[in-house]
């Protein structure tokens, strides 16, 4: 990760580059405008599962099993193809992720690990730790350069510093580093797709943003595209202050578009065709 300058807060500082002010505010009237709904207060329990569905589902689509919502729904069995264990992993880890939020903000690593046993869903020696030099990374879909082991190891470290430090940096700059960061670094062997969105979406719901995980940036991530996501990323591995700020303001419309998937729920429920 990079920032505009030496600082005591880092994250703050990335809070203070063009156009991230607009994202976060944009992000807030979003997610005020579904928790203002009168169906949440009556009904926010279905709006929280159905966000998770609907958030699991992107995140699988963005490591490449695009099914559609109603088959994410009906199956019952992920144990078949790679497609198949990839949505499985995904709804395995939206149903943890909501475990795991008392632990974040005092052992980052420790979650990130539990996130990547709960998705890998078996006992290889690889599983559940940081990836070792010369250990192939599964992840086809992000093409940046690979950092080595050791140097994946030292900005892990890095990141979950920021995090137990806290900080006054928004929520949203704060999720987008987490994701991006471990998108960037792969520190595991396989799956880091999908625990950087997850990791994301527990800093999201930890901070107060989104108490009750009802904004899933995954759908909008998974809305706006595969593409646009990879080529925000890229601005992200750049460190430059254009890239650092491109990335965050696609994670804010990602935010904006699952709030607004979420109030779309709402108006269905309201209208009794949900």
């Amino acid at each position: 990760m990079s920032t505009t300058g030496a600082t005591a807060d880092p994250l703050a500082a990335l809070g203070a580059l063009p156009g991230v002010a607009e994202s976060v505010e944009s992000v807030r009237k979003a997610v005020d405008r579904v928790y203002g709904h009168r169906i949440m207060r009556r009904r926010s329990n279905e709006i929280t599962s159905e966000a998770a569905l609907r958030g699991a589902r992107g995140s699988a689509a963005l490591s490449g099993a695009d099914w559609a919502l109603e088959e994410v729904r009906r199956r019952t069995d992920f144990s078949g193809d790679t497609e198949a264990r990839t949505v499985g992993a995904a709804l395995r880890l939206t149903a943890e992720a909501g475990q795991l939020l008392s632990i974040w903000r005092q052992s980052p690593l420790r979650v990130l690990a539990r996130l990547h046993l709960v998705a890998a869903a078996d006992n290889a020696d690889q599983v559940g730790r940081p990836r070792h030099e010369g250990e192939p990374v599964d992840e086809p879909l992000v093409e940046l350069p690979l950092p080595g082991a050791a140097e994946a190891h030292g900005r892990l470290d890095g990141l979950a510093a920021l995090v137990t430090a806290g900080g006054s940096a928004p929520a949203l700059v704060t999720a987008a580093v987490v994701h991006g960061e471990l998108l960037a670094l792969r520190p595991f062997t396989s799956h880091n797709g999908l625990v950087a969105r997850a990791a994301e979406r527990i800093v999201l719901v930890g901070s107060g943003l989104d108490p009750k995980s009802v904004c899933p940036a995954e759908v909008g991530y998974a809305e706006l595209g595969r593409a646009p996501y990879l080529a925000a990323l890229d601005g992200y591995a750049s460190g430059t202050p254009e890239g650092m700020a491109a990335w965050i303001a696609h994670c804010g419309k990602a935010v904006t578009l699952g709030a607004r998937e979420s109030t779309a729920v709402c108006e269905a429920l309201q209208r009794g065709a949900a």
